[in-house]
C-alpha cells in the first residue's frame, strides 16, 4: 500500500473555515527506520508520539461546519510539521523524559529524507487547501496531556493559543468563557504561536483569520466525546466569526 503524508476530507466543502490537524497520527512510514522508532507500543500511543483524540474532534469539526479538514499521516516523532525547518526541535531525540532510540542517530541526511517523504508534501497540499478561497480562515485542532512529568497538573479543559493575529481568537476566548462549565485558558498550556509554525506558516503569512485550540486529551479519549466537544465547537465558531466582521 502506498504511504500517504496526509488525508484529506471535504476537499470541495464550502465552508470558509479550514481545519487542520497537525498531529493527527502516530503513524511510522516504513522508510523511517523501518517503521519503528524503537518505542514501545504504549508509548507510541501517548502524547509524546501525537495529539491523542485530536483527529476525531477535527473529522467532526469539519463535517458539522461542512468544512474541509487536512489531517498529518506521520508522528510528531518521526519529524514535527508544527515546526519550522530551521527549529532545533524538529526532530525530536527526548521528549517529556523518553529517549527517542530511533531518532539518537539522526543525521542530516536522515533528516532531509523525513522532511521530503512527510514534512514537505504535508505542508504543500496544507498551503493549497489554505489557498483555496480567498478568505479561508485556519482552525487548528490539537491536544494536550494533563501533566507532564515533574510538572503541574494541567487544570483547563481547552486553551485557545495566539500570538501575532489575535484577531479571532480573542473573541473566541469571551464566547467560550460564557460556557460556564468550561475551564478556558489564554496562551495555555503553551504560550501562542512559534515563528515557522503551520499557523505562522499557512495563516499570519497570508494575513488569515486563524485561531489555534488545545483540548486536554483526557476530555477526548472515546469518539463520544470527540463527538460532543465538537458539537460544542461548531456553533461557537460559526457565531464568533459571523459576529467578528472578518
Amino acid at each position: 500500500m502506498t504511504y500517504h503524508p496526509f488525508h484529506i476530507i471535504g476537499q470541495d466543502r464550502p465552508s470558509r473555515m479550514l481545519v487542520t490537524c497537525d498531529h493527527a497520527a502516530n503513524t511510522v512510514p516504513d522508510s523511517v527506520n523501518n517503521g519503528d522508532l524503537g518505542l514501545a507500543p504504549a508509548d507510541m500511543a501517548r502524547h509524546i508520539a501525537y495529539d491523542v483524540g485530536a483527529a476525531g474532534v477535527s473529522c467532526a469539526l469539519a463535517d458539522l461546519l461542512d468544512a474541509p479538514a487536512i489531517l498529518s499521516n506521520f508522528s510528531r516523532l518521526v519529524i514535527d510539521p508544527n515546526r519550522g525547518e530551521d527549529d532545533p526541535t524538529l526532530l525530536m531525540k527526548l521528549y517529556d523524559g523518553t529517549i527517542i532510540p530511533g531518532n539518537r542517530h539522526a543525521g542530516e541526511d536522515e533528516r532531509e529524507h523525513r522532511l521530503n517523504t512527510c514534512y514537505r508534501p504535508y505542508h504543500t497540499a496544507h498551503a493549497k487547501m489554505a489557498a483555496r478561497q480567498d478568505d479561508t480562515v485556519l482552525v487548528s485542532i490539537h491536544s494536550y496531556t494533563p501533566q507532564l512529568n515533574g510538572y503541574p497538573i494541567r487544570p483547563w479543559h481547552i486553551g485557545i493559543l495566539h500570538g501575532k493575529d489575535a484577531r479571532f481568537s480573542i473573541p473566541l476566548l469571551a464566547r467560550l468563557r460564557q460556557e460556564t462549565d468550561l475551564c478556558v485558558g489564554e496562551n495555555e498550556p503553551y504560550g501562542g504561536h512559534l515563528d515557522g509554525d503551520s499557523v505562522d506558516r499557512h495563516a499570519i503569512a497570508h494575513g488569515r483569520p486563524n485561531t489555534l485550540i488545545e483540548i486536554r486529551n483526557d476530555l477526548i479519549k472515546t469518539e463520544s466525546q470527540q463527538v460532543a466537544w465538537a458539537r460544542c465547537l461548531a456553533p461557537i465558531l460559526t457565531e464568533v466569526l459571523d459576529q467578528s466582521g472578518l
